[in-house]
Protein backbone atom coordinates (compact mmCIF):
# COMPACT_ATOMS: atom_id res chain seq x y z
CA UNK A 1 0.00 0.00 0.00
CA UNK A 2 1.45 3.63 -0.43
CA UNK A 3 -0.21 6.36 0.58
CA UNK A 4 1.38 10.42 -0.65
CA UNK A 5 0.45 12.37 2.46
CA UNK A 6 0.02 16.21 1.97
CA UNK A 7 -0.24 18.66 4.44
CA UNK A 8 -3.61 20.72 3.39
CA UNK A 9 -5.28 24.37 4.09
CA UNK A 10 -8.16 22.90 2.32
CA UNK A 11 -8.68 20.28 -0.01
CA UNK A 12 -11.71 19.00 -2.95
CA UNK A 13 -13.23 16.36 -4.93
CA UNK A 14 -15.06 16.95 -8.12
CA UNK A 15 -16.51 14.62 -9.76
CA UNK A 16 -18.56 15.68 -13.19
CA UNK A 17 -18.24 19.32 -12.46
CA UNK A 18 -20.08 18.61 -9.06
CA UNK A 19 -18.24 18.90 -5.45
CA UNK A 20 -18.50 16.10 -3.98
CA UNK A 21 -16.15 16.55 -0.86
CA UNK A 22 -14.14 18.74 0.76
CA UNK A 23 -12.07 19.46 4.23
CA UNK A 24 -10.30 22.45 5.73
CA UNK A 25 -7.26 22.05 7.59
CA UNK A 26 -5.51 18.32 7.39
CA UNK A 27 -4.24 15.90 5.21
CA UNK A 28 -5.17 15.02 1.68
CA UNK A 29 -3.93 11.08 1.30
CA UNK A 30 -3.43 9.64 -2.27
CA UNK A 31 -3.91 6.05 -1.49
CA UNK A 32 -2.79 3.45 -3.95
CA UNK A 33 -3.86 -0.50 -2.94
CA UNK A 34 -1.40 -3.15 -4.10
CA UNK A 35 -1.26 -6.72 -5.16
CA UNK A 36 -1.55 -8.70 -2.01
CA UNK A 37 -2.17 -5.73 0.37
CA UNK A 38 -4.53 -6.69 2.97
CA UNK A 39 -6.33 -4.90 6.21
CA UNK A 40 -3.36 -5.25 7.76
CA UNK A 41 -1.69 -2.59 5.25
CA UNK A 42 -5.11 -0.54 5.74
CA UNK A 43 -4.76 -0.39 9.04
CA UNK A 44 -0.93 0.28 9.43
CA UNK A 45 -1.05 3.02 6.94
CA UNK A 46 -4.27 4.56 8.48
CA UNK A 47 -2.87 4.47 11.66
CA UNK A 48 0.08 6.06 10.50
CA UNK A 49 -0.89 8.79 8.88
CA UNK A 50 -3.83 9.73 11.61
CA UNK A 51 -0.31 10.06 14.33
CA UNK A 52 2.21 11.41 11.87
CA UNK A 53 3.35 14.62 13.65
CA UNK A 54 3.47 17.22 10.46
CA UNK A 55 1.72 19.91 11.84
CA UNK A 56 3.06 22.82 13.71
CA UNK A 57 3.38 23.29 17.63
CA UNK A 58 3.03 26.38 19.27
CA UNK A 59 6.85 26.71 18.51
CA UNK A 60 6.60 26.35 14.68
CA UNK A 61 8.07 22.89 14.81
CA UNK A 62 6.22 19.93 13.06
CA UNK A 63 5.30 18.10 16.47
CA UNK A 64 1.79 17.90 16.38
CA UNK A 65 -0.40 14.99 14.39
CA UNK A 66 -3.60 15.30 12.88
CA UNK A 67 -5.23 13.84 16.03
CA UNK A 68 -3.91 16.44 18.04
CA UNK A 69 -5.29 19.18 15.59
CA UNK A 70 -8.47 17.79 15.00
CA UNK A 71 -7.77 18.26 11.08
CA UNK A 72 -9.78 15.90 8.70
CA UNK A 73 -8.19 13.81 5.90
CA UNK A 74 -9.59 13.83 2.28
CA UNK A 75 -8.72 10.11 1.14
CA UNK A 76 -8.23 9.61 -2.90
CA UNK A 77 -8.18 6.43 -4.16
CA UNK A 78 -5.06 6.38 -7.26
CA UNK A 79 -3.78 3.07 -8.27
CA UNK A 80 -1.20 5.14 -10.10
CA UNK A 81 0.95 5.31 -7.72
CA UNK A 82 2.13 1.81 -8.94
CA UNK A 83 2.64 2.59 -12.12
CA UNK A 84 6.15 1.11 -12.95
CA UNK A 85 7.98 3.46 -15.64
CA UNK A 86 11.04 1.14 -15.73
CA UNK A 87 10.44 -0.67 -19.10
CA UNK A 88 8.93 1.45 -22.29
CA UNK A 89 6.82 5.00 -22.13
CA UNK A 90 3.72 3.77 -21.64
CA UNK A 91 3.73 2.84 -16.93
CA UNK A 92 2.27 -1.22 -16.15
CA UNK A 93 0.07 -0.97 -13.71
CA UNK A 94 0.40 -5.16 -12.86
CA UNK A 95 1.18 -4.31 -9.09
CA UNK A 96 -2.04 -2.41 -8.44
CA UNK A 97 -4.80 -4.44 -6.76
CA UNK A 98 -7.79 -5.19 -9.18
CA UNK A 99 -10.58 -2.98 -8.50
CA UNK A 100 -12.86 -5.02 -6.14
CA UNK A 101 -10.10 -5.39 -3.98
CA UNK A 102 -8.97 -1.74 -4.12
CA UNK A 103 -12.18 -0.40 -3.44
CA UNK A 104 -12.60 -2.63 -0.07
CA UNK A 105 -9.52 -1.77 1.23
CA UNK A 106 -9.59 2.10 0.53
CA UNK A 107 -12.72 1.49 2.45
CA UNK A 108 -11.11 0.06 5.21
CA UNK A 109 -7.94 2.53 5.24
CA UNK A 110 -11.23 4.97 5.75
CA UNK A 111 -12.91 3.32 8.51
CA UNK A 112 -9.75 2.54 10.48
CA UNK A 113 -9.05 6.36 10.14
CA UNK A 114 -12.41 6.66 11.43
CA UNK A 115 -11.81 4.34 14.47
CA UNK A 116 -8.57 6.40 15.26
CA UNK A 117 -10.81 9.43 15.81
CA UNK A 118 -10.33 11.25 12.47
CA UNK A 119 -13.33 12.82 10.60
CA UNK A 120 -12.70 11.17 7.01
CA UNK A 121 -14.04 12.70 3.62
CA UNK A 122 -13.27 10.79 0.25
CA UNK A 123 -13.24 10.96 -3.56
CA UNK A 124 -15.59 8.45 -5.84
CA UNK A 125 -13.82 5.14 -6.35
CA UNK A 126 -13.03 4.59 -9.90
CA UNK A 127 -14.18 8.03 -11.19
CA UNK A 128 -12.56 10.96 -13.01
CA UNK A 129 -11.71 13.35 -9.89
CA UNK A 130 -10.79 16.48 -9.98
CA UNK A 131 -8.37 17.37 -7.10
CA UNK A 132 -7.96 20.62 -5.74
CA UNK A 133 -5.19 21.05 -3.13
CA UNK A 134 -4.05 24.33 -1.43
CA UNK A 135 -0.60 22.54 0.14
CA UNK A 136 0.48 24.00 3.49
CA UNK A 137 4.30 24.11 3.80
CA UNK A 138 4.33 22.43 1.48
CA UNK A 139 4.62 18.98 3.24
CA UNK A 140 4.27 15.88 1.20
CA UNK A 141 5.56 12.38 3.08
CA UNK A 142 5.07 9.23 1.16
CA UNK A 143 4.54 5.74 3.27
CA UNK A 144 4.86 2.11 2.14
CA UNK A 145 3.79 -0.78 3.71
CA UNK A 146 4.57 -3.69 1.57
CA UNK A 147 2.15 -7.00 1.76
CA UNK A 148 3.88 -9.45 4.36
CA UNK A 149 5.26 -12.68 2.40
CA UNK A 150 4.66 -10.84 -0.90
CA UNK A 151 7.45 -9.69 -3.61
CA UNK A 152 6.51 -6.39 -5.86
CA UNK A 153 8.21 -6.05 -8.81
Amino acid sequence: MIAVVQRVASASVSVGGSEVSRIGKGLLVLLAVGQGDTEDEARWTAEKCAELRIFEDEHGKMNRSLLETGGSALVVSQFTLYGDCSKGRRPSFAAAAQPPVGQRLCKAFCDFMREAGVTVESGVFGEKMLVGIQNDGPVTIILQKEARGEHRT
